[in-house]
């Protein structure tokens, strides 16, 4: 166990930046998913915001229920709520744009915990106006999150948890918009998670605990914003975790963790000029559908002769060999980070998160601290992306945490 998780967390992030030179040498082509709600996958925990956006198997908060609400059962202190704040893309001067998210859990005895959580995504002021640019009125998107969620032991350490989830993205305020009625956009879902938690461990005559945890977030409903329209994936995430830390002494403790990301949308396809699928699958599919073929449905790199593309006889692009199974590679993002903690009252974090840079190019250092006192925690983390420009630069999550209960 111990070599395995060695491995992963030298060799990991060595071969996310040996991805991004070959992608930039290979010239591929872009073909990012896109889903609607994309508000549902903000990270609002800012432990695991300094550490990578590797959250899935940390040592539980009350912010679990957006990464592993399975692992709340394994939590040290009875009760906690906390309330986090993101400003969100002001690199792109959006200085009203931003994320609040209150949440909290209660344990009942050993073996069952309960959980709540409130997220709220204030996109600003927006000016609508006519076909002749006079002004029709101004509105404030917004779109937000009631989450309700219950984790139970299995055994002593194994849990499952499961969330139930309603969302309402009201984004256009019911004004037509491009000659279409619009409505808002309601979801129902749910959160299913899995965490494995073994703290008996013994490394090279020191303490130390392991996690492993998995979950598929916001398996929902497609939504439209027309009551005509066919709908939208909203962005369902399988997230694989490990977590490992390692008590150098009585006071000493560092923790150092790796999450595998994948959405499971279907792949956009690739069309000829006349709107045919020369490559990929058709992915207006159903929601399960869409899950299952989010695996193998990449249409990879196609075969050119110069400029021209390479057709088989039925018509259907030809692929590059191998570049499936690499586009679908790719699709997989990878967090990692360590964070470094002093008597749990003072922590220091750092980490990495890479996305393709065919997929949507996230990628980023992460940094963060925490503070602890008496019943309170306080913690920060601050995002620095590797490119010029990114809305993501400069990114700061604040979070609050109150213990209300007892410690083990």
């Amino acid at each position: 166990m111990k070599n395995v998780i060695i491995v992963l967390l030298i060799v990991v992030p060595f071969l996310s930046f040996s991805q991004t030179n070959q992608e930039v040498n290979n010239a591929l082509q872009m073909n990012a998913i896109t889903t609607t709600m994309p508000f549902l996958s903000i990270n609002p925990d800012t432990r695991s915001g300094g550490m990578g956006d590797a959250g899935t198997a940390l040592s539980p908060t009350c912010f679990s229920s957006f990464w592993n609400t399975a692992g709340i059962v394994f939590s040290e202190k009875d009760n906690e709520v906390g309330i986090a704040f993101i400003p969100w893309l002001r690199q792109l001067n959006l200085t009203d744009m931003n994320l609040s998210y209150l949440s909290g859990y209660k344990k009942i005895g050993e073996r069952q915990a309960f959980t709540a959580g409130l997220r709220f995504f204030n996109l600003g002021s927006i000016t609508f106006t006519d076909i002749t640019g006079q002004k029709i009125k101004e509105d404030k998107p917004s779109e937000f999150e009631l989450l309700g969620g219950y984790a139970f032991k299995l055994t002593d350490k194994f849990s499952i948890g499961l969330n139930g989830k309603f969302v309402y993205s009201n984004l256009t305020g019911g004004q037509i918009v491009a000659g279409a009625q619009t409505k808002a956009g309601v979801a129902g879902g749910a959160d299913i998670s899995v965490m494995y938690h073994n703290d008996e461990l013994n490394v090279g005559g020191k303490e130390a605990a392991y996690n492993f945890g998995l979950t598929i977030n916001n398996i929902a409903n497609k939504v439209s914003y027309s009551p005509n329209g066919q709908g939208d994936f909203v962005p369902i995430i399988l997230k694989i975790g490990n977590a490992f830390t390692s008590f150098i002494d009585k006071y000493n403790a560092v923790t150092m963790s790796v999450d595998l990301q994948k959405l499971l949308v279907p792949t956009p396809p690739i069309y000829n000029a006349s709107r045919n699928l020369i490559a990929g699958k058709e992915n207006n599919v159903g929601v399960v559908a869409g899950m299952l073929q989010s695996f193998y449905d990449a249409p990879g790199q196609i075969a050119m002769d110069g400029t021209d593309t390479l057709f088989n006889d039925n018509k259907t692009a030809q692929i590059v060999k191998g570049s499936v199974f690499k586009e679908e590679m790719r699709e997989i993002n990878i967090g990692t980070g360590i964070e470094y903690d002093y008597n749990k009252t003072f922590a220091v974090r750092g980490g990495y998160f890479h996305e393709s840079a065919t997929k949507g190019n996230r990628q980023f250092f992460t940094f963060g601290v925490g503070l602890k006192y008496q019943m309170l925690q306080i913690d920060l983390s601050y995002i620095a992306t590797i490119q010029r420009n990114n809305p993501l630069a400069n990114t700061i999550r604040y979070s609050v945490r109150l213990n209300l209960g007892n410690n083990k």
